[in-house]
């Protein structure tokens, strides 16, 4: 099975919270604690991620906090994932990189999984934070 860290998974939840609609333009790292239930060493970590990443703007003092540096328009699922993960690669064939396998050169998938490697990329490049906040927020009847 594939699946994202923890760490990943909380990122988007505060990244999803930010963008929330209603939510406060800045919010600091012990609000986002309580109001996601998180540790605040876990947030205070996953924050300085995505603020090193460049999609959270931190601001020190009595009024600090953080909030996105870009509109939720513009930050993709595939920003905050390879903020958190690194960058995507199924396979060390498929990082792009130079590739250690013991089976390289009698293989012949390096193309194949480089190929799924662009569709997962490309379709985490599709979905903005703007979507996930949409599909997160209340629904009302």
């Amino acid at each position: 099975m594939i699946r994202l860290g923890k760490l990943t998974d909380y990122g988007v939840g505060l990244m999803t919270r930010l963008a929330g609609e209603g939510a406060p333009a800045q919010m600091t790292a012990r609000d986002l604690s309580t109001a996601m239930g998180l540790s605040l060493p876990t947030v205070s970590k996953i924050l300085k991620l995505l603020s090193k990443a460049d999609l959270l703007v931190s601001q020190r003092g009595a009024a600090g906090g953080y909030s996105l540096a870009r509109s939720p328009e513009e930050i993709t699922l595939a920003d905050m994932v390879g903020a958190l993960e690194g960058p995507l690669a199924l396979t060390e064939c498929s990082s792009g990189g130079n590739c250690s396998c013991v089976l390289q050169l009698d293989c012949g998938l390096q193309d194949q999984w480089s190929g799924i490697n662009r569709q997962i990329q490309a379709t985490l490049e599709g979905v903005t934070l703007a979507q996930m906040a949409a599909a997160a927020a209340p629904q009302c009847k």
